[in-house]
């Protein structure tokens, strides 16, 4: 445990440059006298590395010392070759790069370590996008990373579901997210800040004005409020239903024994109820609310009607 400990304190020195004893505590979640007696072990060890006082105090590596990554463990050298994604880093710009990195990782790697390193590309491959439809294409996507990669604002005139359309709106693009193989832009603007899906965008316009990310800010945590937010919008409403024993399953319900299941199921609208309940076919009754209900029993009159014809 201790050793694990040690090279993650070496690896966050030589990521990050100078850091205090409280910030290395908090991200390696130890004790400040825990860092004290640690960054002494590496110290006799024969790391260079020195600390100073005052304001702008802490520890830091001696200038151009890097380590080797001889400390990966197996399951670590996996998960690096495993989370690399090909098409992801070529829609960035950066598929060359990326295969120079891996040539470079799997170079530096002990040969069992290599071994298994190839072995998972071998068998895995990781395909994010969803099974229905195309890939979204984002043409403008390169031009939106290089923006966020160098903290320039940019003009995007982007397309939208609702009046006016199409918009034009100066943003500090603060990060990128993947998400279910559609790539998303968190920006500041004008109104706070927003996200826009990168295959809406219509053009970039760069801009020479640099932005800073206001302090705080952290992509992970605003992604995560905004996945929350919106699934509290998406389901504003429900619906009471009854399911033959297929139907609860479809659904991922806990059938009643022998018979019909009744439940109340969170939906985001009638229009988007309707068609989720019609793929079930006989295998859901609804019972309310009566505009839904009322909705899929014309819909039933309707299909009865032209296959009777």
């Amino acid at each position: 445990m201790r050793a694990s400990r040690l090279v993650n304190l070496l690896l966050l020195l030589q990521d990050r440059g100078r850091m205090t004893a409280r910030q290395l505590a908090d991200e390696l979640e130890v004790s400040v006298r825990t860092v004290y007696r640690d960054v002494e072990a590496l110290g006799a060890a024969g790391i260079p590395l020195y600390g100073a006082a005052g304001h702008d105090g802490g520890y830091r590596l001696v200038d151009g010392y890097r380590t080797r990554l001889t400390g990966l463990t197996a399951d670590e050298a996996q998960a690096a070759f495993l989370a690399a994604l090909p098409g992801t880093a070529a829609e960035l710009g950066l598929g060359e790069a990326l295969a120079t990195a891996q040539l470079k990782l799997r170079a530096a790697l002990p040969t069992e370590l290599r071994e298994h390193a190839g072995r998972i590309q071998e068998r895995f491959l990781l395909d994010a996008p969803g099974w229905y439809g195309d890939a979204d294409r984002v043409p403008d996507l390169a031009a939106v990373a290089a923006a966020v990669w160098a903290g320039r604002a940019v003009v995007l005139r982007y397309r939208r579901w609702r009046a006016p359309e199409e918009i034009e709106r100066r943003v500090e693009p603060y990060g990128l997210v993947l998400k279910a193989g559609r790539w998303y832009l968190v920006a500041g603007g004008p109104s706070g800040i927003r996200t826009y899906r990168v295959d809406q965008i219509l053009a970039v316009r760069p801009m020479e004005e640099v932005f800073v990310i206001p302090d705080g800010f952290d992509l992970a945590g605003y992604w995560n409020g905004y996945l929350a937010d919106f699934r509290a919008r998406l389901h504003t409403s429900e619906a009471l239903v009854r399911l033959t024993p297929e139907g609860a399953r479809r659904l991922g319900v806990t059938p009643t024994c022998g018979g019909w299941t009744e439940v109340r199921i969170p939906i985001e609208s009638i229009d988007h109820a309707h068609r989720e309940f019609l793929r079930l076919g006989a295998d859901v009754e609804v019972l309310a609310p009566a505009e839904l209900r009322n909705r899929i029993a014309q819909t039933a009159r309707t299909l009865s009607t032209r296959y009777e014809g």
